[in-house]
This record gives structure tokens, sequence and C-alpha cells, in this order.
């Protein structure tokens, strides 16, 4: 096997920082997590291969050029005080979009002023003035 150049590392490293929520869309080992589990990639190691603690509590790396995952357009959303991570910031917008034509007043005011966060692409969000 031949190791990636430093450059590639580097490039690597810099697309998947660590904290990057992740999709798994290919990875041939037989102990491999289904394809579609999701995880938070935990940095990225000297051979680009990038390592992964899945939500199905698997720590299998995503081998450089043997395996294939997908980055997820996570946002991290804080309403009332509550801190939640959506993978798909479409699915956020969806859902606070429904939430303010549901609500009215102050509430309905929190509401759009994280979906407005979310459609000018923040990676945090909040209801916070």
């Amino acid at each position: 096997m031949r190791f990636p150049s430093r450059e590639i590392v580097e490039q690597v490293r810099k697309e998947y920082p660590v904290g990057t929520r992740v999709e798994l869309v290919q990875m041939d080992d037989f102990q491999a997590p289904p394809i579609g589990t999701k995880g938070t990639v935990r940095g990225v190691d000297d051979t680009a291969s990038i390592m992964v603690s899945w939500d199905n509590g698997s720590g299998l790396n995503v081998v450089y050029g043997e395996d294939a995952c997908r980055k997820l357009d996570s946002v991290k959303i804080i309403c009332y005080g509550k801190e939640e991570t959506w993978d798909s910031r479409k699915e956020a917008a969806d859902f606070y979009l429904r939430a303010i034509a549901g609500s009215e007043g102050s509430e309905c005011e929190r509401y759009t002023k994280i979906y407005t966060e979310l459609l000018m692409g923040l990676t945090t969000c909040t209801d916070e003035e």
C-alpha cells in the first residue's frame, strides 16, 4: 500500500475537521457499520484515514482510497436553552418553518430567528438575542 502525501493528508484534515458529521457510503470490512450509519469525526490520521465515532458504537476508520463517507450539512440549534444537533440543515429549516406557522408571539419570534439563521448558513443557530 502506498501512503498518501502530506499534502493529501492535510487536505483531508481540512475537509473533515474534528466534530464533522458524516454518513458511511462504502466500507469493505466484514465488521463495517451498515451503509448509511452516521458518525462524528474524531480526527484524520497520518495515512489520511478518517477516524470516526459511529453512532452505533463502532470505531472503524474510513480508509483513504478504499472506503467512502460523505459530509452531512449538520447544524447546531439552541432553543429555549436546549442544544440539539441536526444532521440535515434542510430538515431543521423545514421543522422551524412549520413551528413558525404553528406559533404566535414571542415563540414565533424565537422560531423565526432560528429559521433566518438557518437560511443564512450559520453553523450554530440560537433563539437568544
